[in-house]
């Protein structure tokens, strides 16, 4: 049925396409235009006045019509229309005609845009009209009351433009027709004294033109008083506290990659900055994330590693040569992780960054009005300090679910779990990870690959929801194939605690299809996600509003114009290199926005989850385009086809794994990538930059990627892009050539 609308829908806006068009050429063809001149509309003058005192109504319903036609159809003649409006029935008559015509016209012009044109605009544009949507939805009535207000814009435009929005019909015809009136009157007006105009330039003169510009910038204007107005409401409370000078340009509280970046840039730009950290610099990337993660998962690799080396030609690495079983050293693989953080420490250091010209005060800040920031120091003592600025970049933490019983069997997160197992001899026998999100994935995989016996427990019906299914269902066989038993669709209910042999026993009682399921562990981890850090350094005193994230608007600014938030505290992503990305725009805001102010730019933003296979992604996948109404084309290439690929696995162990495009229907515009294998986080770096400077596939077919190379996936990609593609019409001429050619 879905497919049949469809159909009946194109076919509809071919034919009002087609009709449309076939009426402006046959308008132009006809010329009939020559009616809607003003020499013609003088010479008529006489006749008009005549018909229109034997049959008023008739008249106005003729001229009533005519103009409907004539504006929603965007033909020239709307002006001398106009004029014609108040030659024959008088300024006050012609008003009323002209006004409600030219809306209702407008509003025809309009739906036929969004009908015809909108459905198409939008599969080609779809990621950045989003952005425009949202900004009409926001302030659509205000800029088109502007544009309606100055005549230097093409009303035509404006009409079919505002189509293709989403802006609502109510809206777009109101606010026409008041935008309209001030034009109206002025064409209305002169009309009354149609004999004495001899040209459309002895309606607008120069001062009146400059009078009618002025009138246009006039509700923008208006707008930048009511910001200002808002301004000073919302510091109403604090005026009598704001500081006549300031000890700092910029206060930043959080010592992440938001607070890291924020600081830097300040120092960079000369400006008095201190940072603010309560406990350790570098935040949860380098401490508990990122870093340690990623050392882990090295070290989980090269454990699997040797367990399959003899596909390598080697004997078996998993014994030693009397035949016992050679163990893998826990406390060692963290005493690693632990000494990979200590090297990458110094980059996020005191040192560094007091290095740079970043005053770093270890304690924890409170916002006390929207210039102070006091600080408790961790040595003893609070510091106050004003600033013009504030960015808040305080991170986030891990979510602990209200599971009853939690508590009392004890429970480990991805934050806590560094310090807590680094205290163990021995891995965890049996672990339990909660949660089926890229930080469950890739912690049950490495402690799979080190010898836990791993249960992985999500209540959503698939790992990784975000991604499309087939990645989904790669990811869940590549955990299952390193011995991660994955429970999909089983929600937890309990934990339990009891005594038993040899001691006590620890379990957990989750659900599933009306059953309990008991499932008993030594170590239990959760990996539900991560809430951003709102308490405890003043965003309630302030009134700051929050939900689930500090609220901001696009330029990063809280209801206070002066604080900003970036990072995990301000969403909507929680990741380091994006919080770095927003650092940079609240940090330029909060120092220069006076004079230049800068929207987040989230138009490309990549991500990756680094199991094994590697699942990595930019830009829309198939199920968010099909839930934003995008259409796509999809081009995948099986890595498993690849040359090097082939080295790396060998020949008998093919890899699982892809380069998955999503273009424009007919076109070689990137709409998003995913590629699932080795090493995809690097391999979809080059995809991301196409993506940001406007590069197509054809672009990437045509660069030299060197040989053998897991990059070449992407060039092949693009090829099996270019064969689908092929114009096979023209290429059978070419065959004929050829054939000719041989004689």
């Amino acid at each position: 049925m879905v497919g049949l609308e469809g159909f009946f829908v194109k076919r509809s806006q071919i034919w009002l396409a087609t009709g449309f068009a076939g009426t402006v050429l046959l308008f132009f063809a006809l010329d009939l235009g020559r009616f809607l001149r003003l020499d013609y509309l003088q010479r008529s003058q006489a006749q008009l006045a005549q018909w229109y005192a034997q049959s008023p109504w008739s008249l106005r319903g003729a001229y009533f019509a005519v103009y409907v036609a004539v504006a929603s159809l965007s033909l020239p003649g709307a002006a001398i229309l106009t004029l014609a409006g108040g030659g024959v029935f008088g300024l006050g008559w012609g008003l009323l005609l002209v006004s409600f015509a030219s809306s209702i016209g407008a509003t025809l012009s309009f739906w036929m845009a969004r009908f015809v044109l909108r459905s198409s605009v939008q599969a080609r544009f779809g990621p950045r009209l989003a952005d425009i949507n949202r900004g009409v939805e926001r302030e659509g009535a205000l800029y088109l009351f502007s544009l309606r207000l100055v005549p230097l814009v093409p009303f035509f435009v404006i009409n079919l433009a505002m189509g293709l929005t989403a802006m609502r019909t109510r809206t777009f015809y109101g606010v026409s027709q008041l935008g309209m009136l001030a034009g109206t009157v002025v064409y209305v007006n002169a009309g009354t004294q149609l004999a004495h105009i001899h040209s459309l330039k002895d309606v607008l003169s120069p001062g009146l033109l400059g009078s009618l510009v002025l009138l246009g910038i006039f509700p923008l204007l208006a707008r930048k008083v009511l910001d200002a107005v808002q301004k000073r409401r919302v510091y109403a409370r604090w005026r009598a506290v704001k500081p006549k000078t300031f000890d700092r340009n910029l206060v930043v509280i959080g010592g992440g990659a938001g607070g890291l970046v924020s600081a830097y840039i300040a120092a960079v730009v000369k400006a008095k900055v201190t940072l603010v950290e309560a406990h350790k610099m570098g935040g949860d990337c380098l401490n508990y994330g990122c870093v340690p993660s990623k050392a882990l998962i090295q070290s989980a690799k090269l454990a699997h590693q040797m367990r399959l080396a003899e596909r390598y030609g080697f004997n078996s690495c998993s014994h030693n040569e009397d035949g016992g079983q050679r163990p893998i050293s826990f406390k060692r693989i963290m005493q690693r992780v632990q000494a990979v953080v200590t090297a990458i420490a110094p980059h996020d250091s005191v040192e560094r960054y007091t290095a740079l010209g970043v005053e770093v005060l270890a304690g924890y800040a409170t916002i006390v009005n929207p210039w102070t920031v006091e600080i408790a120091l961790t040595g003893g003592g609070t510091q106050r300090l004003t600033t013009r600025s504030i960015v808040i970049a305080a991170g986030a933490r891990p979510l602990v679910p209200p599971l009853p019983g939690l508590e009392e069997v004890g429970y480990v997160t991805s934050d806590t779990l560094w310090d807590r197992f680094a205290q163990l001899d021995e891995i965890p026998k049996r672990l339990v990870v909660l949660g089926g999100g890229p930080i469950g994935c890739e912690l049950a995989q490495s402690f799979a690959r080190l010898g836990a016996q791993v249960t992985q427990v999500e209540m959503a019906p698939r790992l990784l929801l975000r991604e499309d299914a087939e990645v989904s269902a790669l990811a869940c066989a590549a955990l299952q194939a390193d011995g991660v038993r994955v429970l999909t669709s089983h929600q937890a209910l309990r934990c339990e605690k009891s005594s038993g042999a040899p001691g006590e026993v620890k379990t957990l009682v989750v659900g599933h299809a009306g059953a309990e399921l008991r499932i008993e562990f030594d170590q239990l981890l959760c990996a539900v996600g991560r809430a951003a850090r709102l308490s405890g350094y003043g965003l309630e005193e302030l009134g700051i509003p929050t939900d689930k994230t500090v609220q901001t608007n696009e330029y990063l600014q809280t209801i206070y114009p002066n604080i900003y938030a970036a990072g995990d505290v301000a969403g909507p992503f929680q990741f380091t290199h994006t919080a770095a990305h927003q650092a940079w725009y609240a940090a330029v805001n909060a120092l220069f926005g006076d004079f230049k102010s800068f929207k987040a730019d989230y138009s490309v933003v990549p991500w990756a989850t680094f199991i094994d296979p590697e699942v990595a992604r930019v830009g829309l996948n198939e199920q968010e385009a099909r839930e934003q109404g995008v259409a796509f084309e999809v081009t995948k290439y099986h890595i498993d086809e690849l040359d090097r690929q082939i080295c790396d696995a060998g020949a008998d162990h093919p890899s699982h794994g892809f380069v998955k495009v999503l273009t424009v229907p007919g076109k070689d515009r990137i709409l998003g990538v995913t590629i699932v294998g080795t090493h995809a986080a690097d391999l979809l770096a080059e995809y991301v930059l196409a993506m940001r400077h406007g590069l197509g596939l054809n672009q990437i077919l045509g660069t030299i990627h060197t040989y053998p190379t897991l990059s070449e996936a992407n060039k092949y990609a693009a090829g099996a892009w270019k064969r689908a593609h092929q114009p096979l019409a023209l290429l059978e001429w070419v065959r004929r050539f050829h054939d000719w050619r041989r004689g």
